[in-house]
């Protein structure tokens, strides 16, 4: 490798906070630099390379096709750079295991089991971080992210955890509470839905039943909307690994599955890092979901 060919490391590190915050101001923040630091490292990369890496789009500046690959390559090498230094410092084995997780699934999956992590392992300290944002493990220094979707994230190994297939929920009270053959027998009910995502409202559309026609209440988190539909408000479509337990304990019913999905809960981790207290955490998440 020829690295006279390479741009310098102050450039491609400014070009890599750009892309990554979507703005040229954000980026200094990031990197306690100017405005006029970053904007320059980025054109001096744009005629090191002779093509457009960044264009500006309203308010935001986003990347172009050529500056999302080269975005993407950095953001794993730095992450591989940042992962390696801090384990030579031994800075992850003096802070708590950060686990990044959604709201909905910490409070109604992670926490009813957590206990059992804690008394498997009492030497790890851990540190739950609820978002729903798609976090930065490398720059937000997430040990392990759990995520809802469809996988395909760039720049981290990704596992699936959970399949998380959707289903109709709703009070025993509410519409006989009766299994339905199709989702489309519940057209004209008050739907409950996430707000923060559209993957239910793709679920319904699916099934025969349009959006815009029906009645949509959304809220904040899915375990509000989960609330909602045990107080008879409506009926909530929900991943079914968030509601398994209230079905069981027949708070909810069941009234249609998804029978196949693509979707699932994932766990995210660094590429290229070694961390015993973060492997021992993964397979014990595996362990809850695959005992034995």
């Amino acid at each position: 490798m020829d690295w006279r060919n390479v741009p310098s490391l102050t450039a491609l590190r400014a070009f890599e906070a750009a892309a990554r915050l979507g703005s040229f101001s954000a980026a200094a923040r990031d990197l306690n630099v100017t405005h006029a630091a970053i904007a320059q490292n980025v054109r001096t990369l744009e005629a090191h390379f002779d093509t457009i890496l960044m264009e500006r789009q309203g308010r935001a500046m986003v990347t172009t096709a050529e500056g999302h690959r080269l975005s993407m390559a950095l953001a794993e090498a730095f992450g591989l750079i940042g992962s390696a230094t801090e384990d030579l410092l031994d800075v992850a084995s003096q802070r708590p295991l950060r686990i990044a997780v959604t709201p909905s699934f910490a409070a109604n999956w992670l926490m009813p089991r957590i206990g059992a992590f804690w008394s498997e392992h009492p030497e790890i300290e851990v540190e739950i971080i609820p978002g729903v944002g798609l976090v930065d493990l490398r720059h937000d220094a997430i040990d392990v992210a759990i995520r809802y979707g469809r996988g395909g994230w760039p720049g981290v190994q990704v596992a699936s955890l959970i399949p998380a297939g959707h289903v109709a929920v709703a009070a025993p009270g509410l519409v006989g509470a009766n299994r339905v053959s199709r989702l489309a027998d519940l057209r004209g009910v008050t739907w409950l839905m996430d707000g923060q995502t559209s993957e239910e409202r793709f679920w319904v559309a699916a099934n025969g039943i349009d959006p815009d026609e029906e009645r949509i209440k959304t809220f904040a988190t899915a375990q509000l909307s989960r609330e909602a539909a045990r107080a008879g408000l409506g009926v909530a479509i929900l991943p079914a690994p968030l509601v398994e337990d209230e079905i069981e304990s027949g708070r909810l019913v069941a009234l249609f599955r998804e029978k196949d999905s693509a979707i699932a809960y994932h766990v995210l981790t660094r590429p290229g890092t070694v961390s015993a207290q973060r492997d021992a955490f993964v397979r014990w998440l595996k362990k809850q979901v695959r005992p034995g």
